[in-house]
C-alpha cells in the first residue's frame, strides 16, 4: 500500500458516518488547492442529501469531532467552505516516508497490486529485413517503459514484438538476392545490404515489370515450403534480429516473444471458421469481410479477393492466440495513432464475436518523431537510422565531456549513458500522443527539463553520500530521531519529502493513462526539488544534529532518482 493510501486510510478511520463506509471516504479524498491548507481535504457536498444538513455545517462538525477524539493523529483538521482540511505533521511524515525509502531502496514503491494479472504488450514492431528507424522510436521506448513498470507494480508483463516476418516482400528480397547478392557481401554488410537490393529491386522493377511477376512467384515457393526460399528466408531473419538486438540492448529493451505474422498463418483459418459461423462475414467484390458500417466504420477485410490474407487476419488470430496462451488482463498495442482505424476494426470484430475481453484490447497510440537536423544523419531511402540517432546523441555527449570534463574516467561508457538517456528522456518527456521533433543541443542540455538534468542531479547526491565516506546500513541503522529530523522542518525538505510520498501514486496514474511522460515530469521535479535543497541546506558540514536527516534526505533522492530513471530504460553515471 502507498503512503498517500496509507494516510487516506487513516483519515477513513477517524470518520464515522452512518451509512457512509469508509471506502467511499476515501474515494471522495482529494488534494486541497493549496499546500498550505492540508495533505488531504474532504468535500461534503455529497453527504449533505444523505445527512440532510449544508456542506458547511457537515465540515464544521466532522472537524471538531476528529479534533476531539483523535488529538495526535493529526497537526491540524479545520474546516473551510464545506470541505474538512487534513494536515498531517510534517516531522512524522518525513519520519515514515524516509524510513520506508532507506530500508526498502530499490523496492521503494514495489507493489502487488497487480498479482496474478498479465499484461500483453506488443511494441516496437520490427520489419523483417529492415533495419530499426526513427519511426521505432516512440513504440520501442513506450513500450519498455510500460513494461518495467508495470512489472515493478507486481503484474505479469509479457514484451512482444510482432514481428513483420511474412509477405510479398519476401518474395522481391529472394529475387534480389538471386539476382545481385552473395553470401560473402552478406555476411560483411548484414542489413544494409539487404536494404541495398531491396532498393535496388523496386528500382529495377520499373522498367522490369516481369520482377514482380518473379517476386509473387518466389514467395509462392516460400509459403510452399520451397528449401532455398525458406534457407533465404532464415538467413535474412537471423541477420535482422542480430541486428537489432544490438540496439534494444543499448535501450534496455527485452522481449519475451518474437512471434510475428508467419507465425499465425496455421491460426487464421480457425478464427476466420468461428466469424463465419456467427454469421459476422460477408463476401464484398469477391473479398470476405466484416461489415461495420452500422459502427461508421469501412469493412474490416480479412481476405482479398485474391484469396491473401491481411494485417486484420494476423492480428484477430494473435488476439486468440494471446488471450488463449497468456490469459491476460490487458493487451496493448503500442502504435502509431495512423493505425486507429485498424485497431478500432480489430476490437470492434472482436466484440461482435463475443469475446468479453475485447474491451482489455487498448491502442496505446502516440504521435510522429522526427530530427531537426536529418541531412546530418545518415539516410536509407528517406528512413533516419535509429542506430545513426544514438551515435550521433553518443557522439555529442562525448564532445561536451570531453570540454566539460576532461579528467574524467571512463568517458565513452558514461557518454552512452548520456546520449541514449537524452534519446529515451526527450522520447518520452512530451505527452505520447503529441509529435516531437529531436534537437540534440536541447535534449542534451544539462540545464533545463532533460535527462542528463536528472542524470547529473544524481550525480551530486552521489556524491554527497560518497564524501560521507560511510557504510550508509549502518549509518541509518537507527531511525532519525525527533530532534534529528528538526534540521530536515523546512519547506526545501518538506516539498521534496511530498514528492517521495507520491512516487507509487505516480506509477500507478502512469499505466491507468499509459503515460510514461507522468514519470519523466515527477523526476524533473524531484531533480529540481533536490537542487533547491542542496542550495538552501548544508549537508555534509551541517551541524551535527542536523547531518543524519539531511543525509537521508539526499540518499532517498538518489533512490527515487535512480529507480525511476530504471523505469524509463536510462542508465545512472555515478560521475559525469
Amino acid at each position: 500500500m502507498s503512503i498517500t493510501n496509507i494516510k487516506k486510510n487513516i483519515i477513513a478511520s477517524c470518520i464515522s458516518i452512518e451509512s457512509i463506509n469508509p471506502t467511499d471516504i476515501i474515494a471522495l479524498l482529494i488534494p486541497p488547492p493549496s499546500p498550505d491548507l492540508g495533505d488531504f481535504a474532504l468535500p461534503c457536498f455529497k453527504l449533505a442529501k444523505s445527512l440532510k444538513m449544508s456542506p458547511i455545517m457537515i465540515a464544521n462538525d466532522l472537524a471538531n469531532s476528529i479534533t476531539a477524539k483523535f488529538p495526535d493523529k493529526f497537526l491540524s483538521v479545520t474546516p473551510l467552505n464545506g470541505y474538512v482540511n487534513f494536515k498531517f505533521d510534517p516531522i512524522k511524515s518525513a519520519s515514515f516516508v524516509l524510513k520506508e525509502l532507506l530500508e526498502k531502496k530499490s523496492d521503494f514503491g514495489n507493489s502487488l497490486s497487480g498479482a496474478n494479472k498479465t499484461i500483453c504488450i506488443d511494441y516496437s514492431s520490427i520489419n523483417i529485413a529492415k533495419p530499426l528507424h526513427i519511426g521505432h522510436l516512440s513504440s520501442t521506448i513506450i513500450g519498455g517503459a510500460l513494461c518495467k513498470i508495470y512489472t515493478k507494480l507486481g503484474y505479469k508483463t509479457i514484451g512482444i514484438n510482432h514481428l513483420g516476418d511474412w509477405g510479398t516482400q519476401f518474395g522481391k528480397l529472394i529475387v534480389a538476392f538471386d539476382l545481385w547478392g552473395d553470401m560473402q557481401t552478406l555476411k560483411k554488410e548484414q542489413i544494409s545490404f539487404l536494404s541495398k537490393i531491396y532498393v535496388r529491386f523496386h528500382e529495377e522493377a520499373e522498367s522490369r515489370p516481369e520482377l514482380i511477376e518473379q517476386a509473387r512467384a518466389a514467395f509462392k515457393k516460400l509459403e510452399d515450403g520451397d528449401q532455398h526460399a525458406l534457407e533465404l528466408y532464415t538467413i535474412f531473419k537471423r541477420i535482422t534480429l542480430s541486428e537489432v538486438k544490438k540496439i534494444y540492448k543499448k535501450l534496455d529493451i527485452n522481449f519475451d516473444s518474437y512471434n510475428g505474422e508467419a507465425f499465425f498463418n496455421d491460426k487464421m483459418q480457425p478464427v476466420l471458421d468461428e466469424l463465419k459461423k456467427l454469421n459476422l462475414t460477408e463476401i464484398s467484390d469477391g473479398a470476405t469481410v466484416v461489415n461495420l458500417s452500422d459502427y461508421n466504420m469501412p469493412p474490416c477485410i480479412l481476405i482479398r479477393s485474391d484469396g491473401a490474407t491481411l494485417y486484420a487476419t494476423r492480428d484477430l488470430a494473435a488476439a486468440y492466440y494471446r488471450k488463449k496462451k497468456y490469459n491476460f488482463h490487458k493487451c496493448l498495442y503500442v502504435v502509431a495513432y495512423q493505425q486507429n482505424l485498424h485497431f478500432q476494426q480489430i476490437f470492434k470484430v472482436l466484440e461482435l464475436a463475443k469475446k468479453e475481453w475485447a474491451q482489455d484490447m487498448v491502442h496505446v497510440q502516440f504521435g510522429m518523431v522526427s530530427v531537426e537536423d536529418g541531412a546530418m544523419a545518415t539516410r536509407k531511402g528517406n528512413v533516419i537510422l535509429l542506430k545513426d540517432v544514438l551515435v550521433k546523441a553518443v557522439d555529442k555527449s562525448l564532445s561536451i565531456l570531453k570540454e566539460k570534463s576532461s579528467k574524467l574516467k571512463n568517458k565513452k561508457l558514461i557518454a552512452e549513458k548520456i546520449g541514449i538517456g537524452a534519446v529515451t528522456f526527450f522520447t518520452l518527456s512530451n505527452s505520447r500522443i503529441k509529435d516531437i521533433v529531436f534537437s540534440y543541443d536541447k535534449i542534451l542540455s544539462f540545464d533545463g527539463e532533460t535527462g542528463p538534468y536528472v542524470q547529473y542531479t544524481n550525480v551530486r547526491a552521489i556524491s554527497v553520500l560518497k564524501n560521507l565516506d560511510v557504510d550508509l546500513d549502518t549509518y541509518f541503522n537507527n531511525e532519525l530521531t525527533i530532534d534529528e529530523l528538526k534540521g530536515i522542518d523546512n519547506k526545501e525538505s518538506a516539498f521534496l519529502i511530498s514528492l517521495f510520498e507520491k512516487f507509487s501514486d505516480i506509477l500507478n496514474d502512469v499505466i491507468d493513462k499509459y503515460e510514461p511522460s507522468i514519470l519523466t515530469r515527477y523526476l524533473i521535479d524531484v531533480a529540481k526539488g533536490f537542487n533547491k535543497f542542496y542550495l538552501e541546506n548544508r549537508v555534509l558540514n551541517a551541524p551535527s544534529e542536523c547531518k543524519r536527516a539531511r543525509v537521508a534526505v539526499t540518499y532517498a533522492t538518489h533512490i527515487i532518482l535512480k529507480e525511476g530513471l530504471r523505469l524509463l530504460g536510462i542508465g545512472t553515471p555515478e560521475e559525469m
